[in-house]
């Protein structure tokens, strides 16, 4: 990722580029993420970008959430297909 940025910014020196930590599901929902990996080792302020966080950070406010909207969406419409897929692991 260093190297990457090396690049980026001898090409382009006056823009400014994020790097971070993403983590673009959070499981511990609605709790925040608390792995235990995470305390003491990163500054989760200004590296670290959880779940909604991130995906707000990289597409705008309330992309998260649509995001969601989606998958329910699609979990929904394709639910007897999903299920018909996991039968077959269920033997």
């Amino acid at each position: 990722m260093l190297e990457w940025l090396a690049v980026y910014f001898y090409r382009h020196s006056t823009v400014k580029v994020n790097t971070l930590i993403s983590i673009p599901y959070n499981p511990y929902e609605p709790e925040p993420y608390k792995r235990w990996t995470m305390k003491g080792m990163l500054d989760l302020k200004e590296e670290v970008k959880v779940a909604e966080e991130f995906w707000d950070f990289l597409a705008g406010e309330g992309t998260y959430i649509d995001l969601l909207d989606c998958f329910e969406k699609a979990g929904i419409d394709l639910r007897p297909e999903i299920d018909e897929y996991f039968a077959r692991y269920n033997k």
